[in-house]
């Protein structure tokens, strides 16, 4: 079998590489148009914008040999823009043509109880359920897959009866239903990443290319059923491990964690984190390698993980070859959604080398990333966009970014800290703002009233703009995914600041990650049942292993929670 990978130029295909080497098969990539006739068998994996990927194919010359390839009856695999380009056009970008095997149109997701990307885990449902046993059926009908895109082909074949004819399974999100796989004689596609998507995801690439093996032309029309939206859907909520990644004083990159953000020792403890090494007072905080910890998180059931690069060559990023190789050898290992931050801006290498941002993400893309982080550039962009209006130039990191590899690709890191006021005496700008302590609440809230200010550097410095103006601001610049910290409760334990996440989760409609303060499985249900975001985030518990993944979602579980099950990571 000749099988080749197809390269868009935007995004992560690097994980698809790493998942075939890991089930042990061999590929090439397609290099110029020729190649196509070559194939055998071809994957197409993709994340990014559908006009970005059409106007890529046809620069280079592969739309063309991509649409003859297929009409040739010789296997092919679209993953996530891989399976859109088959569509005949997208709202994302009206003025691009898809290859039209599939005369539909893509749509984005309405907003109505959920929050657009639709990012994370979700179920895909076999039109045929008498395919369910099949053994050379691919998807299973009991996992989870993860999804990462804002713009689908609605199912509804009344409607769109082109897009139900190829539809191979439905997913639902809130109250709509949209095709998730496509099947049709040689051409198969998902919506979802497998290569992301944990052992069920490697299951199902496996499975699908041993088929085409056997079979290249054999797949059979799905036999379909009616399809109305359940009472409720299939989407999960994630469980984010994250890592502080930083230098320490011997040069060697570990994962650090601390209170308020101060990640080194104050004083020399007598217990140690593994019996055979010392803490010493002033020193970087060590507590484990970033790639160890992340294939650990990876093994426990985390249905994301995160890396942020807190210091080492921020100002000159691809200069950081130490980081980048991090990436690569953590993306050899998981295949989860991986998020990197950290120096993910327009910066100068040390000989004069301008780096702009989209640059910078691209490295890291190529690397195995799927979405990066932005934190301090994000506020700089707000503060000048509200200057000017309230519209961005198009020159920001997350304005590039989001439109070479989508919005789904960018995420914005809020880091807001209270600034306490008189409640009975305030007038200043931030008064709709405003959170009063509750009687019944902590003895130190109580009477008291504040607002929430954002900080850039680590937040050391503050910054007249509150967390929900930083928020709607990185939203209407084309940011996807907010990452909420707090700098008041970071390293506390003390539970999340719902406060502050269902204040910010109101004003926007992109997901939202609750982040700092856990420190109990507890804290993890809280934060779903009285906030409603997409997804928690924890470090420091997780590392110290003082709370298990495991065991914050048999909790979630327990509670009614819907999340991904630890056994099919």
């Amino acid at each position: 079998m000749a099988l080749f990978l197809l390269d868009h130029g935007a995004g992560n295909v690097q994980s698809l590489a790493n998942t075939l080497r890991k089930l042990g098969y061999e590929f090439s990539w397609i290099s110029c148009p020729e190649d196509f006739h070559k194939a055998s068998s071809i994957i197409f994996p993709g994340q990014g914008a559908f006009g970005t990927s059409i106007e890529h194919l046809s620069e280079h010359g592969m739309l063309e040999p991509l649409r003859e390839y297929i009409k040739s009856g010789k296997p092919y695999f679209g993953i996530c823009v891989g399976m859109q380009v088959l569509f005949e056009t997208s709202t994302e970008s009206p003025s691009a043509r898809g290859i039209g095997v599939i005369p539909c149109q893509l749509e984005i997701f309405d907003h109505v109880g959920k929050a657009v990307p639709h990012m994370g885990w979700n179920s895909a449902d076999l039109l045929d359920p008498t395919l369910a046993n099949s053994p050379s059926e691919a998807i299973s009908p009991s996992a989870h897959y993860y999804f990462v895109h804002s713009y689908c082909a609605k199912y509804n074949p009344e409607k769109y009866p082109a897009a139900a004819e190829w539809a191979h399974t439905t997913t639902q999100y809130g109250q709509e239903l949209f095709v998730s796989s496509v099947r049709k004689g040689n051409v198969f596609g998902t919506q979802f990443h497998p290569e992301k998507s944990g052992v069920a995801g490697l299951t199902l690439i496996d499975t699908w290319l041993k088929q085409s093996q056997i079979e290249p032309v054999s797949a059979s029309p799905t036999t379909r059923v009616p399809r109305l939206p359940k009472p409720k859907d299939g989407f999960t909520k994630r469980i984010i491990a994250c890592m502080d990644v930083r230098a320490n004083d011997e040069g060697d990159l570990v994962v650090t964690k601390g209170d308020q953000y101060d990640v080194r020792e104050k004083a020399i403890p007598s217990a140690t984190l593994s019996n055979t090494t010392v803490k010493t007072a002033g020193a970087v905080r060590n507590l484990g390698k970033p790639v160890a910890l992340a294939a650990r998180y990876f093994e426990a059931g985390a249905d994301e993980l995160c890396l942020l690069n807190i210091t080492s060559f921020r100002h000159s990023p691809l200069q950081d070859q130490p980081m980048l190789a991090v990436v690569r050898a953590a993306a050899e290992h998981i295949f989860v959604p991986l998020t990197i931050g950290g120096g993910i801006k327009d910066s100068v290498d040390p000989d004069g080398t301008k780096r702009p941002a989209v640059e910078v993400a691209g490295a890291y893309f190529r690397a195995g990333a799927d979405k990066v982080s932005i934190g301090s550039e994000a506020v700089h962009a707000v503060e000048k966009m509200r200057a000017a209006g309230g519209k961005g130039d198009g020159t920001s990191a997350i304005e590039t970014i989001s439109k070479m590899y989508g919005i789904q690709a960018v995420v914005v890191s809020i880091d807001p800290k209270r600034v306490y006021v008189d409640p009975a005496t305030y007038d200043g700008p931030y008064k709709d703002e405003l959170v009063y302590g509750k009687p019944d609440g902590p003895e130190t809230e109580r009477g008291k009233a504040w607002w929430y200010q954002c900080t850039v550097s680590g937040g050391r410095e503050a910054r007249p703009l509150s967390a929900v103006q930083l928020a709607q601001g990185v939203q209407t610049l084309g940011a996807g995914e907010i990452l909420l910290n707090s700098i008041d409760r970071d390293g506390t334990g003390l539970g999340f600041d719902l406060d502050l996440i269902n204040m910010v989760k109101r004003a926007v409609t992109i997901p939202v990650v609750a982040s700092s303060g856990a420190g109990t499985k507890e804290h993890f249900v809280t934060v779903f049942e009285e906030a409603d975001v997409e997804a928690a985030l924890a470090a420091g518990i997780f590392h110290r292993e003082e709370v298990g993944i495991r065991e914050v979602k048999d909790a979630l579980h327990e509670a009614g929670i819907n999340v991904r099950s630890t056994n099919s990571a």
